[in-house]
């Protein structure tokens, strides 16, 4: 496990987090809701990081982990509207530098 992976993971998670919260705010007085399904392929091998990855992505406001396949590293993610990989799963990389 590594701390500056964990540090990484806080401060990107937070950032993350004010920022969906916000947007999700603006959308909801704006009505621009267009939600979306998609499949994220994940790099992340260990279980658990897995686990933390998709927990992590339905504690963000406009997104939900609907369903997770261990084997394949495959995320399904409703979101609130079109998103980029990047923009959903930002802290990736720091859950793979703590569990892989």
């Amino acid at each position: 496990m590594s701390i500056f992976g964990v540090v990484g993971y806080t401060l990107v998670f937070l950032k993350a987090l004010a920022e969906a919260w916000l947007d999700v705010v603006r959308r909801s007085i704006n009505g621009n809701i267009n939600p979306e399904i998609v499949e994220i392929e994940t790099e992340i091998n260990s279980l658990i990081g897995q686990v933390l990855l998709a927990s992590s992505i339905t504690l963000t406001p406009g997104t939900l982990t609907i369903g997770l396949s261990p084997e394949k590293r495959i995320l399904k993610v409703a979101t609130i509207s079109p998103r980029k990989r990047d923009e959903i799963v930002p802290f990736e990389p720091y859950i793979k530098k703590i569990f892989d």
